[in-house]
């Protein structure tokens, strides 16, 4: 069964979905949904976006958010841009807000968190700076595996650059540059750093949102996931 992909389509239980989408030097897109809330997180290129009368600059590892109801301009400089955009439909728990909103974060302000191991994360957006849908957040695992573990959100991650590897029971599937796929609450996985000699970034968005450190193994979950692995 194929999970991994580069584009995670929605369905009927989850409220998520991932999109890759491309914009040529001096291009002009418009995003949002009256419904969703909608997520941008940039992998290559520089730009701006601009929503109301504030205009934010955009670039690699930088992120944006807009809410349900709101539309912004997503303009494209010299070099492009190269996005990846994430929807939250409005059927999902909300957070309490506990923040102020922005409207533009980035990987380079953000603090770094510790999450299980050697594993840390940093947050994005979730319900400190206006996101009460989801959290988006982005991983660095070390080379290796870490143990069998599950979460109780739903989540899709997206893999900027490889190599590195999902198991899920006994299927195993490669992450290259680009690779997304989805994880369904309590579905016990490991994501794995393929290199020898450098960290694996993954880009996740979950829902309910919440903390990426919230990972779950209990002794029969171990029990019934060893693999021989």
């Amino acid at each position: 069964m194929q999970r991994v992909d580069r584009a995670i389509g929605p369905i009927a239980d989850s409220p998520l979905a991932l999109a890759p989408h491309s914009l040529e030097a001096g291009v002009t897109a418009r995003f949002g949904s009256p419904e969703a809330d909608t997520l941008v997180y940039v992998a290559a290129g520089t730009g701006t976006i601009s929503l109301g009368q504030e205009t934010s600059r955009l670039a690699v590892r930088s992120a944006a958010l807009l809410l349900a109801g709101e539309e912004a301009d997503i303009a494209a400089r010299d070099d492009g841009l190269d996005l990846v955009v994430m929807t939250v439909r409005p059927d999902t728990d909300r957070h309490a807000p506990m923040g102020n909103r922005e409207l533009v974060t980035s990987l380079d302000v953000a603090a770094a968190q510790q999450a299980t191991g050697a594993r840390s994360f940093q947050i994005l957006f979730d319900a400190t700076n206006g996101s009460t849908r989801a959290t988006l957040f982005a991983g660095f695992v070390p080379p290796g595996k870490a143990p069998w573990h599950y979460h109780l959100y739903d989540e899709i991650v997206w893999v900027p650059e490889g190599p590195g590897r999902l198991h899920i029971g006994e299927e195993t599937e490669e992450l290259g540059a680009g690779s997304a796929f989805r994880l369904r609450p309590r579905e016990v996985h490991i994501v794995e750093n393929a290199s020898a000699d450098r960290e694996l970034t993954i880009i996740g968005i979950f829902t309910p949102a919440g903390s990426p450190s919230a990972a779950y193994l209990t002794p029969d979950v171990a029990a019934e996931y060893r693999f021989g692995r």
